[in-house]
């Protein structure tokens, strides 16, 4: 999915010591200046803010490609002709050094602006860096995913295990140091998992992994969400569409002159005119999101012809008029997936099963023990955070204790890239 305090402060929450408390940051010092949640998770940090990081010029980094199904294009359907290997990045350093993967967001491939910041925040302080899909992307569905529907958060360990095996492969030669593992938002809550499987596999033997902002309770995190992208536009005391939204950046970008979004211009919007309200930031957060799983809707019914979107018998190609089917799919928010698509799966594996007890096996729960007892772990989290329900910030807590940060302010990985959060997570992962 999107401040300067006492550094001493901050650290202290991240090393593995032996106090029972969660570090808590002190709003009055932390310094990050946009206190709307919704604000936050569209703007990021301002460009001042934050660290100063390698050109990408300055990188040495490639796009490689890695072939897992031996079937290959002979079990997608002609529409996904790029979807037969799963594309990933590398960025390497001229000699040894540690490796960190990091994994993407929900929908969002290796090459998102995220990846990206994280990418040159670690390849800056030496590490190898490879940056991989999120198992709910098209790509990672199309080229990675065994059963082609993610969201049971073992089996997506799995996948991304074998991923990050075959890239270990792939690049013999790189001479790693030790291992290290990070993700963001879902690609969060699956680093937990993935240690989890290291832990009896052993290809890695991850020293550090930091999980930025998970979900605690996956159906609470996607349920608030898609009320978002429910909320009631009303710009100047009239109903607003999307195209009023869009209007405005239009207008923006008129101005502006270019037509680039990034975190940087979008900090930039929010301090012109033709700013976004709350209840329009929270709707284009929902939306967003919401876009996201109707591809994993469209995506997964048609390689495995469910006939839940698209007919089974229907051919689709290049030429095959999408639109129907994606409003069809815009149509099914999470849960509906959940329950059609996700649940049925996992029953036929279980012989039964309700969602609640799904749910409780694909969400952090589910490793509790693991996560409590497991010291080279640790999560950074906001206390504003959009995803996080009832409950979830206790559970952290008493989960993780003195491993767990929780910010003030931030929105949903809206302040991953602030010096104070970019410097904790060098500390941590130096140890």
């Amino acid at each position: 999915m999107l401040r300067l305090t006492s550094l001493a402060a901050v650290l202290a929450g991240l090393l593995l010591t032996t106090s029972a408390q969660a570090t808590r940051i002190d709003a009055s010092t932390y310094g990050y200046p946009i206190s709307n949640p919704f604000e936050a998770t569209i703007s990021g940090t301002p460009p001042n803010l934050r660290p100063s990081v390698p050109a990408d010029e300055d990188i040495e980094q490639s796009d490689y490609r890695l072939s897992l199904h031996a079937d290959g294009a002979k079990r997608l359907p002609d529409i996904f002709w790029n979807g037969t290997s799963l594309p990933y990045r590398l960025a390497q350093q001229d000699g040894p050094a540690p490796l960190i993967f990091i994994i993407a967001g929900t929908g969002s491939a290796y090459s998102t602006g995220t990846a990206e910041s994280l990418k040159k925040l670690f390849y800056g302080a030496g590490y190898h860096v490879v940056q991989l899909s999120s198992p709910t992307s098209y790509d990672f569905i199309t080229a990675a995913s065994t059963s082609a529907t993610p969201g049971i958060s073992s089996e997506d360990a799995q996948d991304l295990y074998r991923v990050m095996e075959g890239i270990k492969a792939q690049h013999g030669d790189l001479q790693v140091t030790d291992y290290h593992l990070t993700g963001y938002s879902l690609g969060a809550l699956n680093a937990a998992f993935v240690s989890h499987l290291d832990e009896q596999r052993k290809s890695f033997n991850f020293k550090r992994v930091l999980m930025l902002n998970p979900p605690v309770d996956l159906l609470t995190s996607v349920d608030n969400l898609d009320r978002l992208s429910r909320a009631q536009l009303r710009l100047q005391g009239q109903s607003a569409s999307f195209d009023l939204i869009f209007d405005k950046l239009a207008r923006y970008f008129k101005d502006k002159g270019r037509i680039e979004i990034d975190q940087a211009l979008l900090y930039d919007f929010q301090d012109s005119k033709e700013r976004l309200n709350t209840p329009t930031m929270a709707a284009l957060i929902g939306s967003a999101f919401r876009f996201s799983v109707a591809d994993i809707v469209f995506t997964s019914d048609l390689i495995n012809r469910r006939g839940l979107i698209t007919p089974p018998q229907q051919q689709f190609n290049y030429g095959t008029e999408l639109t129907p089917f994606f409003q069809k799919a815009a149509a099914c928010n999470f849960r509906c997936y959940a329950e059609q698509q996700l649940l049925p799966m996992w029953q036929a594996k279980q012989a039964g099963g309700s969602l609640p007890e799904l749910n409780q096996q694909v969400s952090l729960h589910a490793l509790e023990s693991y996560l409590k007892n497991t010291p080279k772990i640790a999560v950074m989290t906001n206390a504003d955070d959009l995803i996080l329900g009832p409950g979830d910030l206790s559970f952290l807590r008493q989960t993780f204790g003195p491993r767990l940060s929780v910010y003030p302010l931030g929105g949903h990985c809206g302040n991953l890239d602030y010096r104070v959060n970019t410097d904790a997570m060098l500390e941590f992962f130096r140890g």
